[in-house]
């Protein structure tokens, strides 16, 4: 059954149970299939064909994006993290002929959407309309473009079908359902692929509820900003069986845990947590289990419609990002490229060309001999020191995720006679560093340590992370490429 099959049929045998929870209000699934319903009517009397979607995580998003696809309207998500110039291309290079959210240049005010109509919770939300100056040609069966900011400036579309975004979905949930999930609550930003699938998909696929606080209210400010009271406010306010999290909040969940005692009881209802969007060292891990929290590793990308492979309560080991899922294959090229197949897009926005069955990764990694895959670097990211040693830079990332003081380091010896970090300590750590490097160094072979390292903010200058909080590699070199030299000249220390 497809997703709104499925929605379909709670809906006539569990009418009254949730599907959406926000702080708009709360839709069972009998109201939810009505709403997709009545607004993908409304949506396609507007003879809207391509809908770029700029909202705050919240039932409004959810609504309109189920309401589009169910409609045979073509969703653009548009990420609140992207640059304004971004996101001025994302409008421009994907045909959106209409716009749900802020007003931009060239846009004109058509009548709101009314979401929720004939319901105490009734609201609006703008709609803005256009005749795009080009109409880029899309492959057969698009219904999403989700932009990928990857590790280079310029957003590439990613064109994904319904059919492709319900197989994933559909692995998801076997994979997850010994777990039992009955609430997920939604952390990542539902522009974000995969909290989009993982956080809405998933849970309407097995009759779940998923619970959308917007992010203002989880603490969540700018691009990359997150206050860790108001995020601990919202977990104790918003109980959940599931979270998805990248590597950075894992890491402050776990501190919380330890440092509030209230918070760790609250989340002793998880029965999943999934991390992924970055190496995570497998004693980070380890940590998190110890606290209490059920945490399993995953891996995917834009490209293989999210996720690829993932760890469950049926299949674990730490150290991997777990078992390939059903829906796809994983091989290992000859030069240790994981290649993917049976999940690959339709293709790229604008690129002419088949795609193929078959999906280079661009990532390194193995498979062990029961079948997990390993991710150990980016092909691209291998450095090669001055003295002909090769070194994954995202490894000794990963280490250094078990130092308290670092909230992100980025490594770079490519060529050069030692090795030179960049590190954005924790507010009031900084003094911690000398000691935790130190202590880090002695665990890492002589070639792959840091001899000297410097403090930066790297979320507070623009376009040096990507969507998901990874650092920009040849963003944050250009940056910084001076002070870079002059740590290698003996300048400074």
């Amino acid at each position: 059954m497809t997703l709104f099959d499925t929605i379909a049929h709670h809906a006539s045998q569990t009418p009254h149970q949730p599907a959406l929870l926000g702080s708009q209000g709360e839709l069972d699934y009998q109201s939810l299939w009505q709403q997709i319903q009545q607004l993908a009517g409304v949506l396609q009397g507007a003879g809207i064909r391509r809908l770029a979607l700029q909202l705050d995580n919240g039932l409004p998003w959810a609504l309109i994006d189920l309401a589009c696809t169910w409609a045979g309207i073509v969703v653009i998500p548009v990420p609140h993290f992207f640059s304004p110039a971004q996101q001025t291309w994302l409008l421009e290079s994907s045909g959106a002929d209409a716009l749900v959210g802020p007003e931009h240049q060239g846009w004109q005010a058509a009548s709101p959407l009314v979401l929720m109509a004939g319901r105490p919770d009734e609201q609006a939300v703008p709609l803005w309309r256009r005749i795009p100056a080009r109409l880029p040609e899309l492959p057969a069966g698009t219904a999403k473009i989700t932009y990928t900011s990857g590790t280079t400036g310029q957003p590439k579309g990613v064109c994904l079908s319904l059919e492709q975004m319900t197989a994933v979905c559909g692995s998801l949930a076997l994979r997850v359902a010994p777990a039992r999930v009955e609430k997920h609550l939604t952390l990542l930003p539902l522009t974000t692929l995969l909290e989009n699938l993982t956080g809405l998909y998933v849970p309407l696929l097995t009759g779940a509820c998923s619970r959308i606080p917007s992010l203002g209210e989880l603490g969540f400010s700018g691009s990359s900003k997150l206050d860790p009271a108001a995020l601990a406010q919202a977990l104790l306010r918003w109980p959940s069986h599931s979270l998805v999290l990248v590597p950075e909040l894992l890491r402050l969940l776990l501190a919380l845990c330890l440092n509030t005692p209230a918070l760790a009881t609250q989340l002793g209802t998880l029965r999943f947590v999934a991390v992924g969007g970055g190496k995570v060292a497998p004693e980070l891990i380890a940590h998190a289990r110890a606290a209490g929290l059920p945490v399993y590793e995953g891996y995917g990308l834009s490209e293989c419609g999210s996720v690829v492979a993932l760890n469950g309560p049926h299949g674990d080991r730490p150290g991997s990002v777990g078992l390939p899922l059903p829906h796809c294959q994983v091989t290992i090229a000859a030069d240790g490229e994981v290649m993917v197949s049976g999940s690959a897009m339709l293709g790229y926005l604008g690129e002419e060309g088949e795609t193929g069955s078959q999906i280079a990764t661009g990532d390194l990694g193995r498979i062990d001999e029961e079948g997990y895959l390993h991710i150990t670097g980016r092909k691209k990211n291998v450095q090669i020191t001055a003295f002909g040693r090769n070194f994954s830079p995202e490894w000794v990332e990963a280490q250094a995720q078990l130092c308290p003081a670092i909230a992100r380091i980025v490594i770079f010896g490519d060529g050069q006679p030692a090795n030179v970090a960049l590190i954005q300590p924790l507010p009031g750590s900084q003094s911690q560093l000398p000691e935790q490097i130190a202590r880090l160094n002695q665990q890492l072979p002589d070639y792959a340590r840091i001899h000297h390292w410097l403090p930066v903010a790297l979320d507070q200058l623009p376009g040096l992370l990507t969507a998901n909080g990874r650092p920009r590699r040849n963003e944050i070199y250009h940056h910084f490429s001076r002070q870079i030299s002059q740590c290698l000249t003996g300048e400074t220390s």
